[in-house]
């Protein structure tokens, strides 16, 4: 449960985090007048997806980062801090947690006290255990990297159909509230993975890279991860698409507060 809340609030949390990185670096570059000198020498679509693929790289780096640290900070805790033979003892654990409860059965008044100090332990000790690492780890980072490319992409488009981080307020609300909403279904899925609100939350591309990873420790079957992540795919490239064609005409405009009608037009424009 624990794994499910953290796995999908940091999802969440870099995926705000580095995809408002581009939506910034984007606003910055138009206000400063940098993108008129970029855009003489490549497309504008070629410095969306530059910056984009930039940041993601930076997002990488820091999340690996995070990895060897912890496995760092593991193997020191280990080797300097946890007393001569603890990890012997915790391998033998699960033969403990048996001869407990086989006492307990017996009625031993002895280990009784022992089985009931150990029952908690034992389930955390065993979730761990079975936990399908590979598949988590593997769906944090394709989740990771498709919903950051989602996400940054609307970003993008976002930070140049804007003059200044100010404007950016009434197309902020959006896109943002699928990501909230995700985070609110998500703190649901751990008590109810199963659900139709989680089912329909982990399949939707806006809301799936939180929620799904937050049911994927609950045994998710193996065609609603396909599923969602096909979808998610498909999505990204309808998303970099349209962003590409509000890019390339925002990108360039100034001195024009830009509505959601203009941005339709932007759009539909056939060029």
């Amino acid at each position: 449960m624990a794994l499910a809340y953290i796995g999908g609030f940091l999802m969440y949390m870099l995926v705000f985090m580095f995809g408002a990185m581009v939506m910034r670096g984007v606003i910055e570059e138009k206000t400063s007048r940098i993108v008129e000198v970029i855009v003489s020498s490549v497309k504008p679509v070629q410095l969306m997806l530059g910056k984009i693929i930039g940041v993601a790289l930076v997002g990488l780096t820091q999340f690996a980062l995070w990895v060897v640290l912890t496995l760092a900070l593991v193997l020191i805790v280990k080797a300097n801090v946890l007393p001569e033979g603890t990890m012997e003892q915790l391998q033998q654990l699960p033969q403990s947690f048996a001869e407990a409860d086989q006492a307990m059965a017996a009625g031993s008044e002895t280990t009784t006290m022992t089985a009931e100090e150990f029952t908690m332990f034992q389930k955390i000790f065993a979730g761990a255990l079975n936990m399908p690492w590979g598949l988590i780890i593997f769906s944090f980072v394709f989740y990771f990297l498709t919903g950051y490319l989602l996400y940054a992409s609307l970003f993008a488009a976002i930070g140049s159909a804007v003059d200044n981080e100010t404007e950016t307020q009434q197309f902020m609300l959006p896109v943002t509230i699928p990501i909230i909403l995700a985070l609110v279904v998500a703190m649901g899925t751990m008590q109810n993975p199963e659900s139709s609100l989680s089912f329909w939350f982990s399949i939707i591309p806006l809301t799936s890279p939180i929620v799904m990873i937050a049911r994927i420790p609950f045994d998710v079957p193996p065609w609603e991860i396909a599923l969602s992540m096909g979808l998610m795919i498909l999505t990204i490239v309808g998303t970099i698409w349209m962003a590409a064609k509000i890019y390339r005409t925002g990108i360039l405009m100034y001195g024009k507060k830009t509505s959601y009608k203009e941005i339709w037009k932007w759009l539909t424009y056939k060029g």
